[in-house]
């Protein structure tokens, strides 16, 4: 009779820690895939013109991939506007910050220059954004050189 207790005691402490481990693991991953953040570009890229002006962002990032990109206010005419951003855009949502980073995107014909202020706002943007995964890498030791004789 000891025996029996004992095993179900042992028998329910396990699936308990199986439980509480499985339950730690799910918190984990989602507080990681749910790390959102938003980039304004309007501060940081005040000097990124594009025919009539600035072209601020909101750029949406979670999980470490681009969710969302928002044209904000600004002087663009709307025609060309709309060019660039539909062929612009497309380019980047979907992607991660790394993939991003160094996407050679096309720019729209006829609309370069919206074009082109949207892809540098992204660009900026994107420096600003803080990896939830990156680690740092230790610095590489220095070799002494040594002089042969």
């Amino acid at each position: 009779m000891k025996k029996t207790i004992i095993i179900a005691v042992i028998m329910l402490l396990v699936a308990g820690t199986v439980s509480l481990d499985a339950r730690t693991r799910k918190s984990a991953k989602s507080q990681k895939q749910s790390s959102t953040q938003v980039i304004y570009t309007g501060d940081i890229a005040k000097k990124v013109i594009g025919y009539n002006g600035p072209v601020p962002l909101n750029i949406t990032v979670k999980g470490g991939v681009i969710e969302n990109i928002e044209v904000l206010d600004n002087q663009e005419s709307p025609g060309y506007l709309k060019r660039a951003t539909a062929k612009v855009l497309p380019q980047y949502i979907g992607k991660t910050v790394a993939e991003a980073k160094t996407l050679k995107a096309d720019i729209a014909t006829g609309a370069t220059y919206s074009s082109e202020a949207i892809i540098k706002n992204i660009q900026m943007g994107l420096e600003q954004v803080k990896s939830t995964t990156a680690k740092k890498k230790a610095p590489a030791k220095k070799k002494s050189a040594k002089k042969r004789r």
